[in-house]
């Protein structure tokens, strides 16, 4: 089955609303006022006829960010209360979380996390900045203890401040391929696949890593591997979403097997798991990745709106 490309079919609709409505959407809101109530055969009426009554259509209110109502902090903003990670690397420092990595204190991979709370189901909403190089990631529906897969030189002994499951990356631009990863779907230390009826004792992949990619929707099942099933945009283009050295909002969505990462307002990534056994579908915590040397993490006002009654 062909790729479906997204971000075209939205554009050529967009494109239909706008020569159907002979350019209405481009006049004014006073001149869209006058039209629509002056002609009832306006872009609202679907009928064609004039004496059918209009049919109103409206655009949904944008989201704020800043808006909380439902929500739970996980951070206070003044400390560390609740969450679980080496206190080498991680401490608070003007209201955000802070890891950070140099040539003297090194690490390959390290994390903090909320052990308080489990969701499968939820919206959660942080600001993130990265400064110096290096990477992060929000984990999710994730949780700790266990053996590490991937091959490093520098994790840490305790595996309590290792997380596996699914993750939001967020990296510094050192390089183009490190500047693509923000926004992108990654499952952290697992592995998966097996055709049916292959006779093969192992997974095909291991570790997974990456999913989607910046810009991809994908989808899997717990005996197909991922495929692309249309995409959003442009990989580089939506990297100019990403601010450098500053606070970006990040917006993380998980409904059963669909996860969402939206990167200040902009959708970023779509992976969609079929599998109801994956780890990714089971419910998890939350927690912050710091990877390579050297690096500065900060996460601040850190939200989640949890919908599932996992504990």
């Amino acid at each position: 089955m062909p790729c479906l490309n997204t971000g075209i079919a939205v554009s050529l609709l967009v494109g239909m609303q706008l020569i159907g409505s002979g350019g209405f959407a481009q006049q004014s809101d006073a001149a869209r006022a006058a039209a629509a109530k002056a002609n009832v055969n306006g872009p609202n009426n679907l009928s064609g006829e004039s004496n059918h009554p209009r049919i109103e259509f409206f655009q949904p209110d944008p989201l704020d960010f800043n808006q909380h109502e439902g929500y739970v902090s996980l951070f206070d903003g003044k400390t560390l209360d609740g969450w679980d990670g080496d206190p080498k690397f991680w401490r608070v420092q003007d209201g955000a979380i802070v890891g950070e990595t140099s040539q003297q204190t090194p690490i390959s991979n390290t994390y903090i996390s909320y052990p308080g709370l489990k969701a499968k189901d939820f919206t959660l909403k942080l600001e993130i900045k990265v400064e110096k190089g290096g990477g992060s990631g929000i984990q999710y529906r994730s949780s700790t203890g266990h053996r590490w897969i991937r091959k490093a030189n520098l994790i840490p002994s305790n595996l309590k401040w290792l997380m596996t499951g699914p993750q939001a990356d967020f990296w510094y631009p050192v390089t183009p391929l490190a500047a693509s990863f923000t926004g992108q779907f990654y499952t952290e230390n697992t592995c998966g696949w097996q055709a049916a009826g292959s006779g093969i004792g192992h997974p095909r992949s291991c570790p997974l890593g990456i999913l989607a990619w910046r810009g991809q929707v994908v989808a899997s099942s717990a005996t197909q591997k991922p495929r692309l099933m249309g995409i959003i945009g442009d990989r580089d283009a939506l990297g100019g979403y990403v601010k450098v050295n500053d606070w970006n909002q990040y917006t993380i969505i998980a409904r059963g097997g669909v996860f969402i990462h939206i990167v200040n307002g902009q959708l970023m990534a779509v992976y969609v798991d079929d599998d109801p056994n994956s780890l990714s579908n089971q419910p998890g915590t939350v927690g912050i990745e710091l990877e390579q040397v050297p690096t500065k993490l900060s996460v601040r006002n850190i939200w989640i709106q949890k919908l599932d009654k996992s504990e």
